[in-house]
């Protein structure tokens, strides 16, 4: 088997000049860097059957572990999560695993909530526009809840649970045993082969890159009465469950899909693989985020956009990596259009429902 890296992110996802650093003052956990993952091309797929330690994903590197879903400001999650992934031209693979003293599940019918158990989430934007995003929830029961987004929730989404993963392979492996109070156990493992043809795609090209993200949902549980019980606030309330994900949106909101990771479809049979480097347009694109950010908070305030730069306080003129970058807003009291070009005419856009193109 060849050798494998796993490539982490960079330090900083902001480069930019220290003058202008402070534009981004309070935001800054909206732009730390997204973790990324070269993704190996799979010469022998594996059998999904939820047992990862099969030949075919010996060698294949984790990712880093989960975090608290809004960043570094939380603590470290109690139970260690981590996954990896394959590809070929029919699928992307993953495997998870997800340690836990107590495995437990009720939801066994399909699209059914399946983040009121403990769960685990994949979410994919091929097209890496924010929009247009797909999201896939199993439980350890091997429940699936699928659905398509046109557009994020902060931009008034429209959910379309009756979209169905068609051909999704899908399996789960229990170290221990399911829903028994009276013991401990280690863990559950997850497989998933997923088709590019249940998204409308065709197969990745090598070196392409897409945006995802995974997240694991975790309640925590008292023992009564030998069963498990969630457990409430002092008000009876259920406490609210936490959100460990591979790479932090920086508040406790998954569907924000600038924040997810990046996934790059290495070559196959590429030895080493290609490490991976964040694109330029990456760059430009914080600050089509940074005014997407300023102008929510405008509207929060002043129950309309800001109809020039002037009242954001951010400059026409920017630096991205290195290179001169022009920004122009074209904005009504209801909606805007935002454009980034530099010297060479590249150029890209936001508008205020958070689409980029």
């Amino acid at each position: 088997m060849q050798k494998i890296f796993l490539i982490t992110a960079m330090a900083a996802f902001v480069t930019v000049a220290n003058a202008q650093t402070d534009l981004f003052k309070g935001l800054e956990r909206f732009f730390t860097t997204p973790e990324s993952y070269v993704v190996p091309f799979a010469n022998h797929p594996p059998f999904i059957d939820g047992n990862i330690e099969d030949n075919a994903w010996k060698n294949i590197p984790w990712t880093n572990e989960f975090r608290d879903i809004e960043g570094a400001s939380k603590p470290i999650p109690y139970y260690p999560t981590k996954a990896k992934m394959l590809w070929d031209k029919d699928y992307l693979y993953i495997a998870a695993q997800l340690t836990d003293r107590h495995v437990w599940g009720t939801l066994t019918k399909h699209d059914q909530v399946v983040y009121h158990d403990h769960d685990f989430e994949v979410f994919i934007d091929p097209s890496n526009t924010a929009h247009n995003y797909f999201e896939i929830e199993i439980n350890v029961l091997n429940t699936i809840f699928d659905l398509f987004l046109s557009k994020t929730y902060r931009s008034g989404a429209n959910v379309l649970i009756q979209w169905d993963c068609k051909g999704l392979k899908h399996a789960v492996n229990v170290q221990g045993s399911l829903n028994d109070a009276s013991d401990e156990d280690t863990g559950w493992t997850v497989e998933m082969a997923i088709p590019y043809s249940s998204m409308e795609r065709h197969a990745p090209r090598e070196n392409d890159i897409w945006r995802l993200g995974f997240s694991r949902v975790e309640w925590e549980v008292d023992i009564i009465d030998g069963e498990y019980v969630k457990k409430k606030q002092a008000n009876g309330a259920v406490l609210p469950e936490h959100n460990w994900v591979w790479s932090p949106t920086g508040a406790i909101a998954m569907h924000m899909p600038e924040r997810w990771g990046y996934i790059q479809f290495a070559p196959a049979n590429s030895n080493p693989l290609p490490t991976f480097q964040m694109p330029y347009r990456e760059l430009q694109r914080q600050y089509l985020w940074l005014v997407f950010h300023r102008q929510q908070e405008y509207r929060g305030k002043n129950k309309k956009y800001a109809a020039t730069l002037a009242e954001l306080k951010i400059p026409a003129k920017v630096q991205v990596d290195g290179k001169a970058n022009t920004l122009k807003l074209d904005a009504t009291q209801q909606q805007y259009i935002l454009t980034i070009t530099d010297a060479d005419g590249n150029t890209q856009n936001i508008i205020h429902e958070g689409k980029v193109f």
